[in-house]
């Protein structure tokens, strides 16, 4: 399968460019998908240059490149360290995560990941894991679910959305989209297409565990990475992106306070080259609709 058909890469320019890609270096792509990204690395990689590339997608591996210098880990990035342990790879010149759905994860209708089709409710991105959405409906508490809701997904009315799941999931099963979406059809607001892309948003997070995979590969990234090594991640909402802003700048995932007493922090882990976030030109607009809410940020661990 073509990556253009599979999946159209954002930022791919800025992206490598900001790596400043070593020819002799170690990469990881940390979400392969369709591999465009890989690809325009392993262009800058030279003959001992070195790609480790990482998804847990069944499509993705199937869609591998097949070339000397690439190691294919079927594995979720939140295990970075200890796969390049494994495949003897550590430390790293350079890591890039892209987090967004793929392309074809979204226009693939069984794999439920879209609004656009009937399907059955499944949102795993790694089909080995036991937890679906259908099965995320079916037994999380009315609390979890609206605190879900409102957290990942930024739905107006979740506590109205939890209640509604929770009292009619009995008498209708909620096992397809077509009918988690008649359920809640007389509680949807506003725009309904934008109302359901939130609720599939915190759905799809939740399965996925998606924030606890980024805290994961966030942390072990400073470990693994070398003096002057560039860590580059592009998230698509917010919470993702205020997680990776906040590590950047002070090592934590919370947002580091000024000390009025000018009292000695502890030495930055990380040296930010995107003092703002990179977000896609007019031109990657006009022919990547996907790109809009792509944000950039790259960092360097300092020496």
């Amino acid at each position: 399968m073509g990556e253009q058909q599979y999946h159209l890469p954002v930022l791919l320019q800025e992206t490598t460019e900001l790596l400043h890609i070593n020819p002799s270096g170690t990469y990881v792509d940390a979400t392969f998908g369709g591999g465009g990204h890989s690809r325009a690395i392993l262009e800058r990689l030279g003959e001992n240059g070195r790609l480790i590339v990482f998804d847990q997608d069944e499509d993705a591996y199937r869609n591998r490149i097949i070339d000397d210098r690439v190691t294919f880990v079927q594995q979720n990035f939140r295990h970075l360290q200890r796969f390049l342990k494994l495949h003897k790879a550590e430390p790293v010149d350079g890591i890039l995560a892209d987090l967004g759905v793929s392309s074809h994860q979204f226009d693939t209708a069984e794999r439920g990941f879209s609004i656009r089709f009937d399907a059955d409710l499944d949102m795993r991105m790694d089909t080995r894991t036991d937890l679906t959405a259908a099965k995320l409906l079916a037994t999380w508490s009315e609390a979890k679910l609206h605190l879900l809701f409102q957290e990942y997904g930024e739905v107006t009315n979740s506590k109205t959305l939890a209640q509604t799941i929770v009292k009619n999931r009995k008498a209708h099963p909620m096992r397809t989209i077509a009918e988690f979406k008649s359920v809640i059809q007389p509680i949807v607001k506003g725009n309904p297409q934008k109302y359901l892309a939130q609720v599939f948003q915190a759905l799809r997070i939740a399965v996925n565990d998606e924030l606890g995979a980024l805290k994961d590969i966030l942390s072990q990234s400073a470990e693994v990475l070398k003096p002057g090594g560039r860590l580059a991640i592009i998230t698509f909402h917010s919470l993702e992106d205020r997680m990776v802003k906040n590590f950047m700048k002070s090592g934590s995932f919370e947002e580091a306070q000024d000390d009025p007493f000018g009292l000695e922090t502890p030495p930055k882990l990380f040296k930010l080259i995107t003092k703002k976030p990179v977000t896609a030109s007019d031109a990657e607009l006009r022919t990547n609709s996907r790109s809009r809410s792509a944000k950039l940020r790259v960092a360097e661990k300092n020496l």
